[in-house]
């Protein structure tokens, strides 16, 4: 089923497109913290957003932007101010789609699907992982915190990956080096230190201390 997130701060308007669209086969969420939409964004993972432009705190061209440093999930803009320069300005940021308020819902629902069938009916939907603001897209295997993006190497990837999977659970180095071992080469307990310290240091260097945390004789944890 695709997840639907709606970013509208008019409560009647954002309830009326989340019941339409489970109507037709959809799972819709609305924003709760409009001072975090990235966050909410990354723990719904959803396929497709609408967005409206006036928002509380950051208007929606923030969001979007912020949104395209680490996915490239589809935005349709939907908002009263349909002028020209808003939708050119909401086309340049990264959106996929405008429409213009006031719609109608069926309208809206059809151009919803109609955009989910061009982006995923030719491929798979991408996972963005999030702990502590670190975004970590599975799709292009980048990592973002705070809009800066840091290179990964094949094991560093793989190592992070894995502990943010089974997030606040222990991840044993024996499954660690399992993981590694997926890129055909094999890793001893040396190697699988030195790589773990090298992915402390450039999340420590990018201000993220004691992120991934030892569990002496067991492994290790992002809680």
């Amino acid at each position: 089923m695709y997840k639907l997130f709606i970013v509208e701060d008019d409560p009647g308007i954002a309830a009326a497109i989340q019941i339409q669209a489970e109507q037709w086969g959809l799972q819709a969420c609305c924003v709760q913290n409009f001072r975090n939409v990235l966050a909410e964004f990354a723990e719904v993972n959803p396929h497709i957003i609408l967005m409206d432009i006036s928002l509380p705190f950051f208007n929606g061209y923030h969001w979007c932007n912020e949104i395209r440093k680490v996915s490239k999930v589809p935005i349709i803009f939907i908002s009263s101010a349909a002028d020209n320069m808003n939708i050119i300005m909401a086309m340049n940021m990264g959106a996929d789609d405008f429409i213009a308020k006031p719609f109608d819902q069926s309208v809206l629902i059809a151009k919803v699907q109609a955009l989910l069938r061009r982006t995923y009916d030719f491929g798979t939907g991408v996972t963005i992982l999030e702990h502590r603001g670190l975004m970590l897209n599975t799709g292009d295997n980048t990592l973002t915190y705070e809009g800066e993006r840091m290179e990964l190497s094949k094991n560093e990837y793989r190592i992070l990956l894995a502990l943010m999977e089974a997030k606040g659970k222990v991840v044993s180095r024996e499954k660690l080096m399992e993981r590694l071992w997926e890129t055909d080469c094999f890793v001893d307990e040396n190697t699988l230190t030195v790589n773990v310290n090298r992915l402390r240091k450039k999340l420590e260097g990018a201000g993220l201390k004691e992120f991934i945390k030892t569990k002496f004789g067991v492994g290790y944890i992002v809680e």
